[in-house]
């Protein structure tokens, strides 16, 4: 499978890139507004992964050009640039191709994070409202701590969920979450759902935010 990471050069782009060049075989594609940084970035990562006995080949490209080259597309850009990035891709995407969401809607006051999703109801959906209708959206991966998710020297004991109307394309996301070692991928169902397992993500940052010790914490679900 080619995996395509736009916005591949920044924190959850980084830790999903290394993880599944880390954990599998799949081919890693990363994408960027800016060609050059793509590069640099994926030049970065081959040599971290090559300083772990891993000699992987990770390519870097505009976000256009590595959609264009990848069975699955994650988004990951924040959630306010989300939208654009979904209609600057949206002719070289077709019903083959999954875009997956782990992107969240926040805002933060002197109180911390706080859920700010769209008029929509979640990201997931405003990324199905705005992709072709023939492509299928998934969320997924919005809980992960970022810095947990790039260090290869952490292990991982956590849980993500995954919402999206096709099932077909929900349970092929979650076989490739599945893949990356110590990672407990549960299905929510539809997209109508998306809401509910976005709006974790602020949760899990104020408990980091407050507890010393919990910088790095994540979810499980018993």
């Amino acid at each position: 499978m080619r995996i395509a990471l736009l916005g591949g050069t920044g924190d959850i782009g980084e830790g999903l890139a290394l993880r599944w060049a880390y954990d599998t075989d799949h081919e890693i594609l990363i994408g960027s507004r800016d060609p050059e940084k793509a590069r640099a970035k994926a030049e970065e990562y081959e040599t971290e992964l090559d300083s772990r006995g891993r000699e992987r080949t990770v390519k870097g490209f505009d976000n256009e050009m590595a959609a264009d080259r990848a069975g699955v597309v994650v988004l990951a850009v924040p959630a306010y640039h989300i939208g654009d990035v979904v209609e600057s891709i949206a002719d070289v995407v077709d019903e083959d191709t999954i875009l997956v969401s782990p992107a969240v809607g926040m805002s933060r006051d002197d109180d911390g994070m706080h859920y700010n999703p769209p008029s929509i109801g979640s990201v997931t959906e405003l990324v199905q409202r705005r992709a072709p209708d023939e492509v299928p959206v998934v969320g997924a991966f919005h809980n992960l701590a970022a810095d947990r998710l790039a260090n290869l020297d952490v292990e991982f004991d956590l849980d993500t969920l995954v919402v999206g109307d096709d099932g077909d394309a929900r349970g092929l996301v979650a076989d490739l979450g599945a893949e990356i070692e110590g990672l407990r991928v549960l299905d929510a169902g539809p997209a109508a759902n998306a809401a509910e397992a976005e709006s974790v993500t602020p949760l899990v940052i104020n408990i980091a935010m407050n507890n010393d010790d919990m910088h790095d914490v994540g979810v499980r679900y018993l």
